[in-house]
């Protein structure tokens, strides 16, 4: 509690020193890339291999963070179907797309923890030691793949969100000791959410931090929309900490373009999902990012672009992200 409180007020300090001291640093040329999920592209009734084509040939997306869904890898008990997942390596490899690859339980998308069902039941400690069996075959699959750039280990792993049975930071530990005897190679990461963690604790197990950057939402404890009044300033500082304390570079795993209201996309109204993401609210939202200093983004919501093109007859957001890219 101590520890914690003292880290508050060292950012509380820094950050008001920044406000009047310290000129935000230029990013010069990011790196930007988006999130895909298979998932998500079917909830929105879409063709998720033309989705995931068109996100590389449209808009020529060469940096891709996919799900390995656990239940869709192992969907029988002992079984494993990489059909899918293979098919989405293969693509972006063919055009030298490098891909961030999430492992584990909470791997990103409701309802986070994407458990099979034939291991609903199990045991928390059988169900941990599914986990590490799958994710030791997972690695062994794809270590020698060009087209994997790093492993995220679990999605916000400290962050109480999603339908999930359970959290354990030992476990967690060792699903990253698992990943780096087998791939010593390729950097770890581990995701934080950007605004409400100060990122020392992922810092600490991990060779990158990737954050969440949201900028507005639904909060049911208010019944309102809400934007995030979190200043640039205030995400490079807690950069600039991290980087002095654990010596780990920060990247922003989610940059929030695509609606975040009271429902799930499939069962929010377009009036409704515009009151979050729109094509001016997307401008800005890259604008913000740009001028926090940081070098590489992975959007939120591709699949919710193509969705507005080819469902709502609505571009302009696939657009403007084509110029992006």
């Amino acid at each position: 509690m101590i520890l914690n409180l003292k880290i508050i007020l060292i950012i509380a300090l820094l950050l008001l020193i920044g406000f009047f001291f310290i000129p935000l640093p230029k990013a010069g040329h990011p790196v930007w890339g988006v999130n895909f999920s298979q998932k998500q592209a079917e909830m929105l009734s879409l063709d998720w291999k033309k989705t995931y084509l068109a996100i590389l040939d449209d808009l020529k997306v060469r940096n891709i963070k996919l799900p390995a869904h656990w239940d869709l890898i192992e969907p029988q008990e002992g079984s494993f179907d990489f059909n899918d997942l293979d098919w989405q390596i293969k693509e972006a490899g063919e055009r030298n797309a490098k891909i961030l690859l999430v492992l584990g339980i909470k791997t990103t998308r409701w309802p986070e923890c994407h458990i099979p069902d034939w291991a609903k039941n199990l045991s928390k400690e059988k169900q941990q030691e599914r986990i590490l069996e799958m994710i030791q075959i997972v690695i062994n699959r794809y270590k020698n793949s060009d087209a994997i750039s790093s492993w995220q280990v679990e999605n916000e792993p400290f962050l109480s969100f999603g339908d999930c049975p359970w959290q354990d930071e030992n476990f967690l530990r060792k699903e990253v000791s698992l990943v780096k005897q087998i791939d010593s190679a390729r950097p770890i990461i581990i995701s934080a959410s950007g605004e409400w963690s100060s990122w020392l604790k992922e810092a600490e197990l991990a060779d990158k931090v990737a954050i969440t950057m949201y900028r507005i939402a639904w909060f049911p404890e208010y019944n309102r929309y809400l934007d995030y009044y979190f200043p640039q300033m205030f995400y490079w500082i807690k950069s600039e900490i991290v980087n002095i304390m654990r010596g780990k570079n920060v990247i922003v795993g989610e940059l929030q373009a695509e609606p975040w209201g009271k429902t799930l996309l499939s069962d929010s109204s377009l009036e409704e999902q515009i009151k979050t993401m729109n094509l001016d609210q997307f401008k800005e939202n890259i604008a913000f990012a740009e001028g926090t200093g940081f070098n590489e983004f992975y959007l939120w919501g591709s699949e919710w672009w193509y969705w507005m093109k080819e469902k709502q007859n609505k571009p302009d957001i696939w657009l403007q992200a084509q110029n992006l890219f």
